[in-house]
C-alpha cells in the first residue's frame, strides 16, 4: 500500500485514460507544429523564390483571413457533439498539408497554394482550439480543469523545447518539404488519439431554431462583453499577446543585423529560456491551491507585464545574449504560471453551452489584434529603428495590468434544462 501511494504520488493527479489520449494527441500535435516551424516561409523562399513582401503576407494574410473563415464555425460547433468535430479538423489540416509535399513532388507548388494552405489551417486550429475547451469541460469534473491546462502548458514548452532543434536539423538533411509531411503526420497520429477516447458524448440540444443566423456569429462577443470578469481578460490577453509577439520581427531584425549575433545564438536566446514555461507550468496548481485562483491570476498577468521593456537596453556580445535570455526566462516563466490558471478560468466562467462561440471568438481576436499589431510595428520599425519601437511595445505592456480581474467573480450558475412538466393525479 505504501509504494502504491509512493507511485501515485509521483504520478501525480491521475485524470483517466480518456484524457490521457487526449493528452496524448495534444502532445503529438504540438511537436508536429513545432518541427515545421518556420517551414513556410523556408518553402516560399527556397523553393519558390519568393520575395519579402510574399513571405510577409504568408505570415499574416493567412492568419488573418483563416481567423475570419473560422468566425462562422464556433456557433455551427456549438450545437454538435465535440469530439467528431475535433477528429475532422485533424483530417482537414492532415489533409492540407499534405497535398504540399505532393504538389513539390510534381513539381506544380505555387505560392498560392501555400497561402490558400495556410488559411485552412489557420481556421481549422481555431476551430479545434474552440471545441477542444469544451470538450474538455464535458470530460472532467470542475476541480480537474487546472490540473489539465497546466499539463498542456508544460506539453507545449516542452515541445517548444525540443522541436525546433529536431526541425531545423531535419530542415537541414531533408529541405523543409520532409517537416511538413512530419507536421501533417501529427495531425493524423492527433485524430486517432481523440478517437481513442471514446465514451458516449450527448448531443447538445439547441433551443432556438435550428437554422445558422447572422446575428449567431457575434454571440461569443456578446458573452464576453457582458460579464464583467471576463470582459477584462479578454482584452488583456488580446492586447498583452499582439504586443508580445509584435515585437518578434524587430527583434530579430535588431539581433541578427546591427548586433551581428549568429543564427544559433538567435534559437539559444529563446529555446533555452522555455524551460521557465514547464517549471512555471508545475507550480500552477500549488500556488492556486494555496493563494487562491484570482490572486494569482492578478499576480503573474502583472508581473508578465513587467520584462519586455528590458530588450530595449539590448546589447552586442555575450551580456546582451544573456539579457535577451534573463527577459524571456522571465516572461515565460510567468506565462507558464498564468496561462493555465487563466484558461481555466475562462472555463469556468463560461456556461456549457456558450463554450465553443466564446473560444472562438476569443482566439480570432487574438489573432487578429496579433496581425494587426504586427502590421503597426513594422511600420514604427521603419520610422523610429527597431529598439525604440520594442521599448514603446515594452512602455505600452506595463499597462496592460490594468485591464485585469479587479475582484474575484461570483461562482457561475450554470442554467438548468428545462424539466418536463409533472403529469396530474390521477382523480377517483
Amino acid at each position: 500500500m505504501r509504494s502504491g501511494h509512493r507511485l501515485g504520488h509521483l504520478l501525480g493527479h491521475r485524470l483517466g485514460w480518456r484524457f490521457g489520449w487526449l493528452w496524448g494527441a495534444y502532445g503529438t500535435s504540438a511537436l508536429g507544429t513545432w518541427l515545421a516551424f518556420g517551414a513556410f516561409p523556408l518553402i516560399a523562399i527556397q523553393v519558390l523564390h519568393a520575395g519579402s513582401a510574399e513571405v510577409a503576407a504568408l505570415a499574416s494574410v493567412g492568419a488573418a483571413v483563416g481567423a475570419a473563415v473560422a468566425v462562422p464555425l464556433g456557433p455551427w460547433v456549438e450545437f454538435r457533439r465535440k469530439r467528431p468535430v475535433l477528429i475532422a479538423m485533424d483530417l482537414v489540416r492532415f489533409s492540407a498539408l499534405l497535398t504540399i509535399p505532393a504538389a513539390f513532388a510534381l513539381g506544380v507548388l505555387t505560392f498560392l497554394q501555400l497561402l490558400l494552405v495556410s488559411v485552412v489551417v489557420a481556421g481549422a486550429d481555431i476551430t479545434f482550439r474552440a471545441a477542444s475547451g469544451a470538450y474538455l469541460k464535458t470530460l472532467l469534473p470542475a476541480e480537474d480543469l487546472l490540473v489539465a491546462n497546466a499539463r498542456f502548458e508544460s506539453t507545449a514548452w516542452t515541445t517548444t523545447i525540443i522541436g525546433p532543434p529536431l526541425g531545423g536539423a531535419a530542415i537541414a538533411l531533408l529541405g523543409p518539404v520532409a517537416t511538413v509531411v512530419a507536421d501533417a503526420v501529427s495531425y493524423l497520429l492527433s485524430a486517432l488519439g481523440i478517437r481513442a477516447t471514446g465514451g458516449h458524448e450527448p448531443r447538445p440540444e439547441r433551443r432556438e431554431a435550428a437554422r445558422l443566423r447572422a446575428r449567431d456569429l457575434f454571440d461569443g462577443w456578446r458573452y464576453i462583453l457582458a460579464d464583467a470578469t471576463l470582459r477584462p481578460l479578454f482584452f488583456n490577453t488580446a492586447l498583452f499577446n499582439g504586443l508580445v509577439m509584435a515585437v518578434q520581427p524587430l527583434l530579430a531584425v535588431l539581433m541578427l543585423g546591427r548586433l551581428g549575433f549568429t543564427p544559433w545564438q538567435y534559437g539559444l536566446a529563446f529555446a533555452a529560456p522555455s524551460i521557465g514555461g514547464l517549471l512555471g507550468s508545475r507550480l500552477a496548481r500549488p500556488l492556486v491551491t494555496r493563494f487562491g485562483q484570482h490572486q494569482v491570476l492578478v499576480v503573474t498577468g502583472a508581473l508578465r507585464a513587467l520584462w519586455p521593456v528590458g530588450l530595449a537596453f539590448l546589447g552586442p556580445g555575450a551580456g546582451g545574449l544573456l539579457l535577451v535570455m534573463g527577459v524571456e526566462l522571465g516572461l515565460i516563466f510567468c506565462c507558464g504560471v498564468f496561462n493555465p490558471v487563466y484558461a481555466t478560468y475562462r472555463l469556468e466562467r463560461t456556461v456549457t453551452d456558450r463554450i465553443t462561440r466564446t473560444l472562438s471568438a476569443w482566439t480570432v481576436t487574438t489573432k487578429a489584434s496579433t496581425a494587426l499589431l504586427t502590421a503597426v510595428w513594422g511600420v514604427l520599425g521603419g520610422l523610429l529603428g527597431p529598439r525604440t519601437a520594442i521599448g514603446l511595445a515594452g512602455v505600452l505592456l506595463l499597462a496592460t495590468p490594468l485591464l485585469l480581474p479587479r475582484r474575484a467573480a461570483a461562482p457561475l450558475a450554470e442554467p438548468e434544462p428545462e424539466s418536463e412538466p409533472k403529469p396530474a393525479p390521477n382523480r377517483a
